[in-house]
C-alpha cells in the first residue's frame, strides 16, 4: 500500500470515519471505517503521520492519544472545514474534507488542550448550568406565586423574601400552591449551595495560580474571570495580538465590505466563546459603576466613550479592551499598570 502521511477523521461516538491521501501525489491510499476500539490499533502499526480533526467532542482526547504513538494532530474549527465538504454530505465526504483542509497553508488551527484545562473547563460548564436553572426555578417561583396575587420586589432580595414566605407557610399563600412550590424552593436551595462551592473552589484554584492572580489585578476581572481565561487560552500564544483574542471571544464589531464600500453594522460579531465574553461584559459592567461614581478611577479613554456611547455600548468596549490587557499580560507575565486617570 502507498505511504500515507495525511489523515483525516470524522469523529463519532461509535464510528470513525478514516480518509488517508499518499505523500506526493495526493492518490487516495485509504478510506474506511473503525469502530472505537480499533483507532489506536489502526494507527499504531503507521509510521508518523499529520492528522486532521475537527475540534468538536472528544477531539483533544484523541489528539492526545494519537500524539502518543508519534503523529502529529492538528485540530480545526468545524466552519472553518465545511468550505472544503463536497454536495452530498456523508461522513466518508466529511473525512475527505478534513483531511483536505488540514493541508491548507492559512488554516487556523485549536491548540491540544490538556486534562488539567479540560477540567478546570467542566468546573465552569457545571456551574453555569447550575446558574442557569436556579435562574429557571426562581422565575417559576416567582410566576406560580404571581398567580395567587404574592409579589416581591425585583433582584435577588425580592426573590429571597418570596422563598422564607414560602418556607414560613405565609397565609397569603394557598397550602396546596405552597407544597408544590415548596419542591422548587428546595431545589434552589440545593443548587445555590453548589454553586457557591465550586464558586469558592474556582476562587481558590485562582489565588493558588500566579497567571490568574495577575489576571485579577486588571480592573473589572475576578477569580472567575481570571479562571476561565487561563483555563480556556493558556497562556495565548495561540493568537498574535490581543485584537485576535477579543474578536476570538465575540467582541470585534461586524463589518461588511464590498466594492470598496465599507459598512459597519455596529453590532459585536459574538462569534467565539460565549461563557467568557459573558464575564467580560459583566465585569466591565460592574467597573464602569464604579467609574461612574468616581470618575477619577476611569483612564481618560473609558471616561470619554462613557461620555459619548450608551452605558451598554460603553461597557462592552472596555470588555474588549479586558481581552486586550489580558493577553498582554499572558504573553509578557507582567503585571498590570493602570493608564493615565482622567
Amino acid at each position: 500500500m502507498t505511504q500515507a502521511i495525511r489523515f483525516g477523521i470524522d469523529l463519532a461516538k461509535s464510528v470513525f470515519q478514516i480518509h488517508g491521501v499518499a505523500a506526493a501525489s495526493g492518490e487516495v491510499v485509504v478510506r474506511k471505517q473503525l469502530r472505537r476500539g480499533q483507532v489506536l490499533r489502526f494507527f499504531a502499526r503507521l509510521p508518523p503521520a499529520l492528522i486532521g480533526m475537527e475540534a468538536c467532542g472528544s477531539a483533544h482526547h484523541w489528539a492526545r492519544e494519537l500524539t502518543r504513538l508519534g503523529h502529529e494532530v492538528k485540530l480545526m474549527p468545524p466552519v472553518y472545514v465545511k468550505a472544503y465538504v463536497k454536495r452530498g454530505k456523508n461522513d466518508a465526504r466529511d473525512a475527505e474534507a478534513i483531511c483536505e483542509a488540514v493541508s491548507r497553508p492559512t488554516m487556523s488551527f485549536v491548540p491540544v488542550k490538556s486534562v488539567a484545562q479540560q477540567c478546570d473547563l467542566a468546573i465552569h460548564k457545571v456551574r453555569d448550568l447550575l446558574v442557569r436553572q436556579r435562574t429557571q426555578l426562581g422565575n417559576a417561583v416567582r410566576g406560580l406565586l404571581y398567580e395567587v396575587g404574592v409579589t416581591a420586589a425585583k433582584g435577588d432580595g425580592g426573590l429571597e423574601e418570596l422563598l422564607r414566605r414560602v418556607e414560613q407557610q405565609d397565609a397569603a399563600i394557598p397550602e396546596a400552591m405552597r407544597v408544590v412550590v415548596m419542591l422548587m424552593v428546595e431545589q434552589f436551595r440545593g443548587i445555590d449551595k453548589q454553586t457557591d462551592q465550586l464558586d469558592k473552589r474556582i476562587t481558590r484554584a485562582a489565588r493558588a495560580n500566579p497567571a490568574m492572580r495577575r489576571l485579577m489585578t486588571a480592573p473589572g476581572v475576578g477569580p472567575i474571570s481570571a479562571h476561565a481565561m487561563v483555563a480556556k487560552i493558556g497562556d495565548g500564544a495561540q493568537f498574535n495580538c490581543g485584537r485576535d483574542l477579543a474578536a476570538w471571544i465575540g467582541l470585534k464589531r461586524l463589518n461588511y465590505n464590498t466594492g470598496g464600500k465599507d459598512r459597519r453594522t455596529g453590532h459585536i460579531s459574538r462569534a467565539g466563546d460565549r461563557a467568557l465574553r459573558r464575564l467580560l461584559v459583566l465585569g466591565a459592567t460592574s467597573w464602569l459603576r464604579q467609574v461612574k461614581a468616581r470618575p477619577e478611577k476611569g483612564s481618560a479613554w473609558i471616561n470619554g466613550v462613557m461620555g459619548r456611547r450608551p452605558a451598554k455600548v460603553a461597557a462592552v468596549a472596555q470588555a474588549a479592551k479586558t481581552a486586550r490587557i489580558l493577553w498582554a499580560m499572558l504573553r509578557s507575565g507582567q503585571d498590570y499598570r493602570a493608564p493615565a486617570t482622567a
